[in-house]
């Protein structure tokens, strides 16, 4: 198929290309991740400017040739975030968040709800950068797993189905397990359990906050988890 797409995007990643060309990863609502070429983008004089860079949401034209890689003919800024930028804190949670996005779902897939989830997270690391957290950023991927279809048994026992005594997290499972269960899987305390509950239920500006040996433990069920059933092996997140 050839022609023209138009499309939001948000810039995952950006990669020099040649002399004077940029490939982009971009998510998008309706064609999920997708790879573009920007030529020209690195002139002084370029068209683009500075809006081809990685977090910057954009209306976008794009054109489908013969070639895997769609080329950009047209992008304008819907928002670039600008003062995320100018936090370290930030930045590194942005760029934490996109590479989540670009690993559990690095396909050509519709889903519009990932892509505003990803807004929503930038917009909320612009407006308070202060929510640059290693809270944050866990409730952002189980927010994603649940986009996913991955979200872990956190009810009951994900092996016996067992309602009480949930003592361990066992990522083969699929979630928490009981005492009986529990040789499947690693500790898992109360604090940790809450929190991914609660990170699942909220909001991600009002998601709850935990201690380091909890927020611990929920990284280790997230990524158990992710390593287990959609074999992806996400980078590890920053506890700022």
């Amino acid at each position: 198929m050839t022609g023209s797409l138009k499309t939001e995007a948000v810039v995952l990643r950006s990669l020099r290309y040649g002399e004077a060309d940029r490939i982009l990863h971009l998510y998008t609502p309706q064609r999920g991740r997708v790879s573009v070429i920007a030529k020209g983008v690195r002139r002084a004089k370029s068209r683009f400017g500075g809006r081809l860079e990685p977090y910057f949401r954009l209306h976008m034209v794009l054109y489908e040739g013969r070639s895997e890689l769609l080329t950009v003919t047209s992008a304008e800024t819907v928002n670039g975030y600008r003062r995320l930028r100018e936090h370290a804190a930030a930045i590194d949670s942005a760029a934490r968040a996109c590479d989540a996005v670009a690993r559990l779902f690095d396909t050509p897939e519709a889903h519009p709800g990932v892509f505003a989830l990803l807004c929503n997270e930038l917009a909320l690391l612009d407006a308070r950068p202060d929510q640059a957290t290693h809270a944050n950023q866990l409730a952002f991927r189980l927010k994603l797993l649940l986009a996913a279809g991955f979200a872990p048994q956190l009810a009951a026992c994900a092996a016996c189905g067992e309602g009480d005594h949930l003592t361990a997290f066992s990522g083969a499972a699929g979630g928490v397990v009981c005492s009986a269960c529990e040789a499947s899987g690693f500790v898992f305390g109360e604090e940790a359990h809450a929190f991914m509950t609660g990170a699942l239920g909220a909001t991600l500006a009002e998601a709850p906050s935990a201690g380091a040996l909890a927020l611990r433990q929920a990284e280790r069920a997230i990524a158990e988890t992710v390593e287990h059933h959609a074999h992806v092996r996400l980078r590890a997140a920053s506890p700022l």
